[in-house]
């Protein structure tokens, strides 16, 4: 008996070790669950924070194309405005030109008959006038030619010599027209113009008002069609630089964004670099836990 004590003792000694080792093999057992779950936990959140990362990387991207595509149409559409308003102001430009160039060649012309129908008037009076005198009535019979009526007119200081000058002009244009001679007697040209002086200088008057009246349709006439063409144009160029100011407010507001976005970018996409690397870690951390548990199980399995 004395004998088995020590034996006893060394059983006793061995059992006791082994129900160290397996309260030891509970205790890592529990840490290494609890490590287990952690890694679980940890590695969805990575998971769902890359996968998160991705999307918002992909919308970022996307919205950045898609405000380079709206900044590109937009100075498209700056650069035909800035052509189509070039061409309405050299246009409008060129129209006030001619319409400054009309007004005044009207302004002449009108000056002119203006003058020529006073003339004619005056003269009308003036011979009227002097051909119910018998003795100037006389020598307007004599005389060879309308040229020399209207010198004695202007002997007599009738008549003006640059009146008569401008009727002498006139005859000698409506001469032309009708192949009439100026140089002939009196009395014929005065036939040939419904029979004496009075009607030939009153068909010239009808003449020079019906041109006068003419110029002056046509100049209402170019006006009004200045004054739309005009507001046509101005038009135009008010809307095209309205759409310039909202073209160009639409690039500002684009160019806003994109550059918003590209910096979201570049900070998402550090965020999902780290993560991405972070759970590479985890999972190496993860698996060397897991081969040391697994060998130390197996060693106080031994």
């Amino acid at each position: 008996a004395e004998q088995a004590n020590p034996i006893g003792k060394v059983l006793q000694m061995m059992s006791d070790l082994q129900a160290k080792i397996l309260k030891e093999g509970e205790g890592a057992q529990k840490v290494y669950s609890e490590f287990a779950e952690w890694c679980e936990e940890q590695s969805k959140q990575l998971s769902f924070e890359i996968k998160t990362g991705k999307s918002e990387v992909a919308d970022l991207k996307a919205t950045i194309d898609q405000e380079t595509a709206t900044i590109g149409s937009l100075e498209a559409r700056l650069e035909e405005l800035a052509s189509s308003v070039a061409t309405d102001e050299a246009d409008l430009k060129a129209a006030t030109h001619i319409r400054e160039k009309e007004t005044i060649e009207f302004a002449a012309a009108e000056k002119e008959l203006s003058e020529t129908i006073d003339m004619l008037q005056r003269a009308i009076r003036i011979i009227e006038r002097e051909m119910s005198s018998g003795a100037s009535m006389l020598q307007l019979q004599r005389a060879g030619g309308l040229v020399q009526a209207l010198t004695v007119l202007v002997e007599a200081s009738k008549i003006s010599s640059a009146d008569a000058g401008q009727i002498t002009a006139l005859l000698q244009n409506s001469a032309r027209g009708e192949d009439m001679d100026v140089g002939a007697p009196a009395g014929a040209v005065y036939e040939s113009h419904s029979g004496n002086i009075v009607q030939t200088l009153t068909d010239l008057l009808e003449e020079a008002e019906d041109q006068l009246s003419a110029a002056r349709n046509k100049e209402t006439k170019d006006l009004h069609a200045f004054e739309l063409l005009k507001q046509s144009l101005e038009d135009e160029l008010k809307y095209a630089n309205k759409e310039v100011d909202e073209a160009k407010s639409g690039i500002a507001a684009a160019g806003e964004k994109k550059s918003k976005a590209e910096g979201e970018l570049g900070i998402t996409s550090k965020g999902l670099s780290e993560d991405i690397k972070a759970l590479g870690d985890l999972h190496h951390e993860c698996m060397t836990k897991a081969e040391d548990f697994e060998a130390e199980t197996k060693s106080r399995g031994e």
